[in-house]
C-alpha cells in the first residue's frame, strides 16, 4: 500500500512540476501573493505603513486597459485616492487655494519616481480613478511589475505606470 501511495505522489508532483514549467514558458509567471509594505508620509496629517493584509481590506477596483506588454488585462487594486485619504491628505473640498499646489511622489524600489497634482488623482476635480494595483487577470502581479504598480487609465504612454511601488510622498511645491 505506502509503494502505491509514494508512486501516486510522485507522479501528482511531477504533474505540479510540468504545470508549472509549461506556465513559465508560456511566459505567464508564476508568482504567490507577496507581503508588501507601503509607506505614505511627507506632508500628511498621518504618516502610515500598509502591508498586504491591510490592502486586501480596502475598497476594490478593476478597470480594463493595455499594459507596459501591449496586451490587454483586468488589473485589480486600490484608488490612490483613498490610500491618501487614510494619510489624511486634504482633497475633496478642502483642496483650494495654497493647497492647489500639493502633489503626490510615487516610488519604486529602482529609484523611479513620478509626479501627480492632488488634483489629477480627486474625484472632486476628475473622472479618472487611477489605481494602485495588486492583481492583474486575476492573479498577483509578476515579480517585474508588482507587487504593487500605479495603473493610469486614459494616458496614451506608461511613463507614470510605476512598477513596484514602494512608497508615495505627498509634497507641496513652492
Amino acid at each position: 500500500m505506502r509503494s502505491r501511495m509514494g508512486k501516486d505522489l510522485a507522479f501528482w508532483m511531477t504533474i505540479a512540476v510540468c504545470l508549472v514549467v509549461q506556465l513559465e514558458q508560456a511566459g505567464e509567471p508564476v508568482a504567490p501573493p507577496a507581503d508588501f509594505q507601503l509607506r505614505i508620509g511627507g506632508d500628511v496629517e498621518r504618516p502610515l505603513t500598509i502591508n498586504a493584509v491591510d490592502f486586501a481590506k480596502l475598497e476594490r477596483h478593476t478597470v480594463q486597459a493595455r499594459g507596459h506588454d501591449g496586451r490587454e488585462g483586468t488589473f485589480e487594486g486600490v484608488a490612490i485616492v483613498d490610500l491618501l485619504r487614510l494619510a489624511g491628505v486634504p482633497l475633496g473640498k478642502d483642496l483650494r487655494g495654497d493647497r492647489m499646489l500639493t502633489y503626490l511622489v510615487v516610488e519604486a524600489t529602482n529609484s523611479y519616481r513620478v509626479v501627480f497634482a492632488l488634483p489629477e488623482i480627486d474625484p472632486a476635480f476628475t473622472e479618472r480613478t487611477i489605481l494602485l494595483v495588486d492583481r492583474r487577470d486575476h492573479q498577483p502581479l509578476s515579480p517585474h511589475d508588482g507587487p504593487l504598480q500605479v495603473i493610469v487609465p486614459g494616458e496614451k504612454r506608461h511613463a507614470r505606470w510605476v512598477r513596484q511601488v514602494t512608497a508615495f510622498t505627498i509634497r507641496r511645491a513652492g
